[in-house]
């Protein structure tokens, strides 16, 4: 599903015009995206986790040549699902 649809489908649901559909979505996604650079963790009950996972530096090979190299600590958001979602 694209973005275009998925807002197509939540002004379907609340009966709302497009545009405000897509201002809701890209309200929903600006702030969630500063919560999570904020280092902050929003949860749903029972839909499920936004957080940011790290990951710790560590070593790695170049596949082609074989050659040692170091990969930097990173972060990334992840989604863990809840219980209501899981069981749909």
């Amino acid at each position: 599903m694209t973005k275009a649809e998925f807002v197509a489908k939540i002004a379907e649901e609340l009966e709302v015009p497009k545009t405000v559909a897509a201002e809701t979505v890209e309200a929903f996604l600006k702030v969630t995206s500063d919560l999570l650079k904020a280092g902050d963790k929003i949860t749903f009950p029972g839909f499920g986790t936004f957080e940011v996972s790290c990951r710790a530096a560590r070593k790695g090979r170049n596949p082609k040549t074989g050659a040692e190299l170091d990969i930097a600590a990173s972060k990334s958001g992840k989604f863990s699902a809840g219980k209501n979602l899981k069981n749909l």
